[in-house]
């Protein structure tokens, strides 16, 4: 079982939550093929290395081709990340882009009720 994160990882991960939402709405919906891409939540590694980013995508038959972009531009992102959080990380930790299904699975869920 993993250990609670510690209140320097959860101060971590809301900033690059924060910082990375605002610089993937930057983009636009026309860089994502019109999907819209959130970032639902981000995991920083104990030593704040690495950050699990999880984003949900709507519609969700674009989620291939958004995390195929996120993929390809990852040290782009990773770069822009690190001038808006240079004053407050040392290093700016390596992304891992994850789908977040949670939406999908509600969805899912809200139709079988229905039935």
């Amino acid at each position: 079982m993993d250990k609670p994160a510690s209140t320097r990882q959860l101060k971590v991960a809301r900033e690059i939550q924060k910082d990375l939402a605002e610089i993937i709405r930057a983009k636009g919906m026309a860089t994502f093929n019109g999907a819209l891409v959130t970032v639902s939540e981000v995991r920083v590694s104990p030593d704040l290395s690495v950050a699990k980013v999880y984003v949900s995508v709507f519609p969700s038959d674009k989620q291939e081709f958004v995390m195929q972009w996120l993929e390809e531009n990852n040290k782009a992102l990773r770069g822009e990340l690190g001038h808006q959080v240079a004053k407050q990380f040392r290093i700016v930790p390596e992304l891992v882009f994850y789908l977040d299904t949670t939406l999908d699975y509600a969805e899912h869920i809200e139709e079988l009720l229905k039935k």
